[in-house]
């Protein structure tokens, strides 16, 4: 073990196994949140390889990954099936001998026992683990984890359940690189903008950008209308990290400040109800076209009850005419999809749900529905209060499921701009 050794960079590599992953059976959340855990300790993920249950595939992604990595952590293939093979691969690999370890296997025993279940001789084999690794045992499940070192690299074994992994990461893993190395800081800065693009806002601040220091980059990740500009640093000295950060983020909000709308990492759902909050003011949703998406946002948000009372998905017209009070003769005359109906659906859900502010969504989201006039794409969204409303028309050229969500981003940054209006009269 290296306990005095300082080392700049410090990489690690995620191999995630098991045929569903690569079929899209399963969607890997494990590695977005992994990454995330290593970043705040200091260790920069290189590289993320998924590979199947396959022997010959995983000793050559555990070949392959030390040459890019200090720490290989891998997830997935523990279970008690046969199709879980992770675990007498690694053995082979490492040159161990399978033994039983008597406090995985009564960890085994005592939740079968809880949930009063047969035990198994396939669950009793997951208590077995090659003799020259170090057990790390799940205090969440019955696979326990395992830790090898090789030639100077550590590799970290998990289970692929996600609950169980975190657990082992948070308990034993993380805490055990943290004595095992010595990692430089690791810091980030994050600013949201709405309403530029990721081209022209690259144009805006090229000067500055080009002016970074080089142990500062700025990343750009566009995504529904918005623009995330990170700026992250890796340095020695956790305090000159924290000035130099700074400094370069207050300027960098000087530059971008006609188009910021947070200068914190927050879903826009969130950035709307902290406008909320400070003023003490509610929300609630009508929602045509999306259907109880942006409903899904602001719920998605902890303590949002404390700003958002509900939505009304007026999916048909006459949910529009009848529970929203929407004039039939506007239905009609200029269709679901207009300016007027939107308007009218604001007054409506703010009526209804008695709220400080409210929202409304009407569109032709596809594939088929649209007309010349009305092509697919065509979306109106209104937001406002009973002091006013203001509706705004967008063409979206996406597929069903984009235009939902472009759609939703739109409204809530209509709702936003409306807020902050009331809040400065």
């Amino acid at each position: 073990m290296d306990d005095g050794k300082e080392t700049p960079h410090i990489h690690a590599s995620i191999i995630t196994i098991g045929d569903e992953l690569l079929i899209g059976q399963v969607v890997d959340t494990n590695s977005a949140w992994m990454a995330r855990e290593l970043n705040k300790t200091g260790i920069w993920l290189r590289r993320r390889v998924s590979i199947g249950d396959i022997k010959s595939e995983i000793q050559q992604a555990l070949g392959e990954e030390s040459r890019h990595a200090d720490i290989i952590l891998i997830t997935g293939g523990l279970g008690p099936t046969a199709d879980d093979i992770t675990k007498p691969v690694l053995c082979e690999y490492f040159g161990g001998t399978m033994v039983m370890n008597e406090e995985a296997l009564e960890n085994v025993r005592q939740i079968f026992s809880k949930f009063d279940r047969p035990l198994l001789e396939r669950n009793i084999q997951q208590a077995e683990v090659p003799d020259n690794c170090v057990v790390l045992q799940n205090k969440r499940g019955t696979a326990p984890g395992m830790w090898f070192e090789k030639e100077g690299k550590v590799y970290v074994s998990m289970p692929g359940v996600p609950h169980e992994m975190k657990g082992m990461m948070l308990d034993d893993v993380i805490p055990r690189l943290q004595k095992y190395f010595r990692f430089p800081h690791i810091d980030h800065r994050t600013l949201i903008t709405f309403g530029i693009g990721e081209s022209f806002l690259a144009e805006t601040i090229k000067e500055w950008e080009a002016a970074l220091p080089v142990h500062l980059k700025l990343a750009y990740l566009p995504n529904y209308g918005m623009v995330r500009l990170r700026i992250t640093g890796i340095d020695s000295d956790a305090d000159r990290l924290q000035r130099e950060l700074n400094e370069q983020f207050e300027t960098l909000k000087k530059q971008v400040s006609e188009w910021l709308i947070t200068d914190k990492d927050l879903p826009l759902a969130e950035v709307v109800g902290n406008h909320l909050l400070k003023n003490k003011k509610t929300v609630a949703t009508a929602e045509s076209c999306t259907g109880g998406y942006i409903a899904h946002l602001i719920t998605s948000i902890p303590g949002s009850s404390g700003w958002y009372k509900g939505t009304i998905v007026s999916y048909a017209n006459e949910i529009k005419e009848n529970v929203l009070g929407v004039n039939d003769q506007t239905l009609r005359s200029v269709g679901a999809v207009s300016e007027d109906t939107v308007k009218q659906m604001v007054k409506g859900v703010l009526d209804r749900l008695n709220t400080d502010y409210a929202v409304a969504t009407s569109g032709i989201m596809g594939p088929d529905g649209g007309t010349a006039e009305k092509p697919v794409g065509t979306v109106w969204v209104a937001a406002g209060s009973r002091n006013a409303i203001k509706a705004k028309q967008f063409f979206f050229r996406y597929d069903r499921e984009r235009n939902i969500e472009m759609t939703a981003y739109q409204a809530l940054n209509l709702l936003r701009i409306m807020v902050i209006e009331e809040q400065r009269d």
